[in-house]
């Protein structure tokens, strides 16, 4: 844990402020923020990311998710009192901030508002990016909270505006808090009270030999995994289809997992751009699965393409821990723009060593879909059968050449036998 320790700031007093960095499944952000007598004032931990969409110079599209925030600073926090509200402002990269607005009444305080602003000069963040300078996104969210409750919110909460997506998940928060001490009493969002286990699926898991350093062994079959239909819409209009069953391979602390995705209790989300789109599932032991399309032209066809670039998964295992991974340079289900991508036979996208996801039944449509309808599909190799019959004329004809010369090579036996020496 490092702590900060910054100059007090007028209205609020002294700033202690904590920030947890680590692995995935501990809390990303932590902040104590203390008034002038050093009674806490304002309390949270959290995590949270954020994918952006920009254009290149190449007048391309890209998609970044930032997760990574370094070493922040706090700069501009506030406790707050009855006449100013309370702020929870964070400085991060090159010119990344985020902040945090709260307002106070009689019995309730509220989350007011978010702003997330980000900085397509940062090179390094946004490489060949075409506009450079800094770019805001607001959000009014509004969201009343009992007085000395605190809020909690383990489930993904996301807010998507002008295509960039914020995540935010393991959320604990109390502005306003009383007598210098957090409450017992928490104030749970939507999703935590409709879902009270972390993760009800359980997957079949095969524990690998601690001598090892990866699992020597697989887990059992599975079942194949139901299909499920999703969408993302543009206004009304529908701009992504997606059908398909998933089944996710995931290894983690030399422990084998195959998980199947049930359709029925998954939530899914997105945006379309003109060179990029999203797809976004999530349940209760899925934060979020992001399948991340976008258009290429390829010289050797001279057409226009789409494929998938990216997934990005966060996701409980059985065990209670937290498996994320990411992965933005892939290149599958490769179809031309204006169709659709089929593949009905097993399908395997191997993100990484630790992760892959089996597809059956697939289809999937990222861009120019027209009146909600699938266009014309451009098959896998997997599902295409007129390979097999050059293979089984070939092996035909090459099973008669063999008869017929072992029948030539029997006859000609037999006309040497017919002739005795005199």
């Amino acid at each position: 844990m490092v702590c900060f320790r910054l100059s007090p700031v007028p209205g609020s007093g002294l700033v202690l402020l904590c920030l947890v960095l680590g692995a995935v499944s501990s809390y990303a952000l932590e902040l104590n923020l203390t008034d002038s007598e050093k009674a806490l004032c304002l309390y949270a931990k959290w995590q949270m990311n954020f994918t952006i969409p920009y254009e290149t110079t190449s007048k391309s599209y890209k998609t970044v998710t930032i997760s990574n925030f370094g070493t922040p600073t706090y700069n501009g926090s506030i406790c707050g009192d009855n006449q100013n509200g309370s702020r929870i402002a964070v400085q991060f990269g090159s010119g990344f901030s985020w902040i945090v607005n709260f307002t106070k009444s009689v019995s309730v305080y509220s989350i007011d508002s978010i702003s997330f602003s980000y900085n397509t000069g940062d090179n390094t963040t946004f490489p060949d990016a075409k506009d450079k300078g800094i770019l805001t996104v607001n959000e009014s969210v509004a969201f009343k909270i009992p007085l000395n409750d605190i809020f909690r919110c383990n489930s993904l909460s996301s807010l998507v505006k002008n295509g960039v997506v914020q995540n935010y998940w393991d959320v604990h928060v109390q502005a306003f808090v009383q007598n210098g001490t957090v409450s017992t009493n928490e104030y749970l969002c939507e999703k935590d009270n409709t879902t009270t286990t972390v993760a009800p699926i359980v997957p079949t898991t095969v524990p690998s030999p601690t001598t090892t350093s990866s699992p020597t062994t697989t887990p059992s079959p599975k079942e194949k995994p139901d299909v499920g239909s999703y969408l993302v819409k543009n206004g009304s209009d529908t701009c992504l289809l997606a059908t398909m069953g998933l089944q996710l391979n995931v290894t983690h602390d030399k422990v084998a997992s195959v998980i199947n995705i049930n359709p029925n209790v998954t939530g899914y989300s997105g945006s379309c751009h003109p060179q990029t789109a999203l797809l976004r599932l999530n349940s209760s032991n899925i934060k979020y699965l992001d399948f991340v399309f976008a258009v290429l032209f390829f010289k050797q066809k001279n057409e226009n393409r789409f494929y998938l670039k990216e997934v990005n998964v966060s996701m409980y295992l059985a065990n209670g821990s937290v498996f994320s991974f990411a992965n933005n340079n892939l290149s599958y289900w490769d179809a031309p723009l204006g169709s659709s991508y089929m593949c009905n036979k097993e399908q395997t996208v191997s993100v990484s060593g630790e992760f892959q996801i089996n597809t059956f039944d697939l289809r999937v449509q990222p861009f120019n879909v027209k009146d909600g309808k699938y266009s014309t599909a451009q098959e896998c190799s997997l599902d295409d059968d007129t390979i097999l019959i050059p293979i089984i004329v070939g092996a035909g004809l090459s099973g008669l050449i063999i008869v017929i010369v072992i029948a030539y090579l029997i006859g000609r036996r037999k006309s040497y036998a017919g002739y005795q020496t005199l």
